[in-house]
C-alpha cells in the first residue's frame, strides 16, 4: 500500500484515522494476541504470523495501554477487553509480590529475565493509569499503582532521581517515561505524590539532563549526574529531544512554568538538526556537536518528531513528520510497519515489533487532537 503525499495535516489525520481503525487496532488485537492467554505477541511477520518466543514486559504493558486508550478515546469499547485480558495475563506472569514487574517471560509464562528495571515499571504504571481512566471499576488500579511506586524507592539514587539496571545506570530515558507516567496518574486522579514526582523529574532534567551550553539533552551520566565519560557522554538522540520537548511543554503549561516551555522549544530546535533533509526523517543518534553519529532511522523518532511539532505549533514540521512516518507503514500487511530505515533509505526486512504501537498511537492522538482543534476554530 503506497503512502500518500499529504498536502495538509487534516488529510494526514483522515488517512491515519482510517489506518488505525480499519487495520492496526484489529490486526494487533487478533494476530497480535495469544488467544489462550490474552497475552500480547512480541512481533508479527509482515504476513501476520507471530515471531519470537520471549515477551518483554514493556511490550505487554504498552499494548495494554494502547487498547485501553483506544477504548477511552472512542475507537470502540471492544478494545477494553483486549487491554484488560492482556494486563491480567501480564500481572499473573510478571508481577512480583512487592509490586514490581520482571523484564521478560516466555510463551509458557515462565520468567526468562527477573530483573526489575525502572523502564519496565514506567510502562506498567502507565498501563494502569490508562485502564483506570478507561474504566475505574475494572480494578483498584490506583492502589496497585501506589504499591508499585512505593517499591520504586529501592531504585532511588541519593544525589537525585533513580538508578536503572544494566550498563547505563544513570540515564535520562527511564526518567522521561516516569515523568510521562506521573503526569498520566495526575490526570487519572492519583494522589499528590504523583505531581511531586513529576516536579522532581523536571527539576533534575532542567538542572542536569539538559546541557546548558548546547541546549540539548544528553542520554548517559556519571553517578553525580555529570555527563558520562567517553563517547557515551556525547550520545544525543533526536527522538528524545522531541519526546522531552513534548513532555516539558505539557508540564510547563500545567504548572505555568515558562522556563520549562522555553527549554522544550530549544530541545525541539536541537532535534531538528537530526532530521535528514534528503530522507525527511529523524536519525537515531547525533554527537554532542549535533552532527550525525548513527544515520539509520528507526520508526519511533518519527512519532516523537510529529508529537513535538504539533504541540509546539509547527505545522510545516508536523506535516513533514507525518509524511516521513507514513513511509514506515508502507508494508504488504496493512496495520503493520517496518522499524529500521537504513542510511540509504531502504528498510531492514524483519518482523514488525509490537513495541512501536505505543509510539504510533500517542502521536496519532496528538495529531487528531490538533486537527480537531484547528477545525473547531475555523
Amino acid at each position: 500500500m503506497p503512502s500518500p503525499d499529504f498536502q495538509t495535516l487534516a488529510a494526514a489525520a483522515a488517512w491515519y484515522d482510517a489506518w488505525l481503525r480499519e487495520a492496526a487496532l484489529p490486526l494487533w488485537a487478533d494476530a497480535g494476541v495469544e488467544a489462550s492467554s490474552g497475552a500480547f505477541q512480541e512481533t508479527l511477520t509482515l504476513s501476520g504470523q507471530p515471531a519470537g518466543a520471549s515477551r518483554r514486559a514493556r511490550v505487554q504493558a504498552r499494548q495494554a495501554f494502547v487498547y485501553a486508550e483506544a477504548a477511552r478515546r472512542g475507537f470502540g469499547r471492544q478494545w477494553l477487553s483486549i487491554a484488560w485480558q492482556g494486563f491480567e495475563a501480564y500481572r499473573r506472569d510478571y508481577q512480583r509480590a512487592d509490586g514490581l514487574f520482571v523484564a521478560a517471560a516466555g510463551e509458557d509464562g515462565r520468567v526468562l529475565d527477573d530483573a526489575c528495571g525502572l523502564y519496565e515499571q514506567d510502562f506498567s504504571l502507565l498501563a494502569m493509569a490508562a485502564l483506570h481512566l478507561a474504566d475505574p471499576d475494572l480494578s483498584d488500579f490506583r492502589a496497585a499503582a501506589e504499591r508499585t511506586r512505593h517499591a520504586l524507592q529501592g531504585l532511588r539514587h541519593p544525589p537525585g532521581g533513580f538508578r536503572e539496571i544494566g550498563p547505563h545506570p544513570f540515564q535520562s530515558n527511564a526518567h522521561m517515561h516516569l515523568l510521562e507516567t506521573a503526569m498520566a496518574w495526575e490526570e487519572a486522579g492519583g494522589d499528590g505524590d504523583w505531581a511531586a514526582l513529576a516536579d522532581e523529574i523536571v527539576a533534575l532534567t532542567l538542572a542536569r539532563f539538559v546541557d546548558r551550553g548546547g541546549q540539548f539533552l544528553r542520554e548517559y551520566f556519571e553517578a553525580d549526574w555529570s555527563p558520562a565519560h567517553g563517547d557515551d557522554g556525547r550520545w544525543v538522540e533526536p527522538g528524545h529531544q522531541f519526546e522531552w520537548a513534548w513532555l516539558l511543554e505539557r508540564w510547563g503549561r500545567k504548572r505555568g512554568r515558562v522556563d520549562a516551555r522555553d527549554c522544550a522549544r530549544r530541545l525541539f530546535q536541537s532535534g531538528l538538526k537530526g532530521v535528514d533533509p534528503q530522507r525527511d526523517v529523524a536519525i537515531n543518534v547525533m554527537w554532542d556537536d549535533l552532527t550525525p553519529r548513527d544515520a539509520s532511522a528507526r520508526l519511533w523518532p518519527q512519532t516523537e518528531y510529529l508529537k513535538a511539532a504539533l504541540i509546539l505549533g509547527e505545522p510545516a514540521e508536523a506535516l513533514r513528520a507525518a509524511r516521513g512516518l507514513s513511509r514506515y507503514l508502507e508494508v504488504p500487511l496493512r496495520g503493520a510497519w517496518r522499524d529500521k530505515m537504513r542510511p540509504d533509505g531502504g528498510f531492514v526486512e524483519e518482523p514488525a515489533p509490537a513495541s512501536s504501537f505505543y509510539h504510533i498511537f500517542v502521536a496519532l492522538m496528538e495529531l487528531f487532537a490538533a486537527t480537531s482543534e484547528a477545525k473547531a476554530k475555523a
